[in-house]
């Protein structure tokens, strides 16, 4: 946990293997599918991806001797692409933006071929990863410092899992606590608008998946532009070199404290490290 300011604390999950939170979900998914005799040795898995997950399943399937394809709208970072071409992932393109089509594409493939289907989108699992890992460890954290109740956290949302699995694990103990969820003002689609395309790769791709917004408190929409603005700063001033959605996270939490003039502890994530990033920020 980083103290960003008086009352803004950030988790910084870019110390994962993978430089992203996306390895907790990625973890749980295949181990349990290991465990359960869906995989072994030398199958394949396919998952449909903005970038992140996708490094997690590749950096998952060297290491478990699986073969691994993904599926990704082409206007995702080439560090990304790059990045899973090391791993030794095969990469399959879609129109830029077009998540839906990723999903039926990655549908298609294992209902025909057989393989594995990781289904990020819709799998439980990836809500469970976070309320054990994730949520559990700012818990843990927490209860060595006298910091108070925490009384809100940020957070943006992908397939929603961080922000499902965290918030029940945090509603544990602190009862009060809101629920913040962040998306592009450009693909502002839990506020009410249509998906469309964004710079803040990770978060907005174009549907609610696994979000409950009945226990969302609140959402701030922020423009790709912002989030840009405010990573390049938290390099800049405070030697943070993270993410679009990081930048992102934080700014919709500074204007939360902002308009509703909290005075407790907010808490958001540092999603991921900015080296994923070169070429669009």
């Amino acid at each position: 946990m980083i103290q960003i300011s008086k009352n803004l604390w950030a988790k910084a999950e870019l110390f994962n293997p993978t430089g992203s939170i996306k390895d907790r979900p990625a973890f749980n998914i295949l181990n349990t599918a290991k465990k359960q005799g869906l995989l072994k040795e030398g199958d394949t898995i396919c998952e449909a991806t903005s970038g992140n997950m996708g490094v997690s399943f590749a950096w998952l399937a060297a290491e478990m001797g699986l073969h691994c394809v993904i599926v990704m709208p082409n206007n995702m970072s080439i560090e990304r692409k790059k990045t899973l071409e090391f791993y030794g992932a095969e990469l399959i393109e879609v129109d830029a933006g077009d998540f839906d089509s990723a999903i039926q594409l990655r549908d298609d493939l294992c209902k025909e071929k057989g393989w594995f289907n990781c289904n990020q989108f819709h799998n439980k699992l990836n809500i469970e990863a976070h309320y054990h890992t994730t949520g559990n460890e700012i818990i843990e954290w927490w209860h060595n410092k006298e910091l108070g109740q925490v009384e809100a956290f940020v957070t943006g949302t992908g397939t929603g899992g961080t922000l499902m699995g965290c918030r029940k694990r945090l509603k544990t103990l602190f009862k009060d606590i809101k629920t913040i969820a962040v998306e592009p003002s450009e693909s502002a689609v839990m506020s009410g608008g249509e998906p469309g395309l964004h710079g803040i790769q990770g978060i907005g791709d174009g549907s609610k998946f696994l979000v409950d917004l009945d226990v969302v408190d609140e959402i701030i929409t922020i423009s790709t532009e912002e989030a840009r603005a405010r990573s390049k700063r938290l390099a800049l001033e405070q030697g943070l070199f993270v993410g679009i959605s990081a930048g992102a996270n934080i700014l919709a939490a500074e204007r939360l404290i902002e308009q509703h003039q909290i005075e407790g502890p907010v808490v958001t994530f540092l999603c991921d490290r900015g080296d994923r990033y070169f070429s669009c920020l």
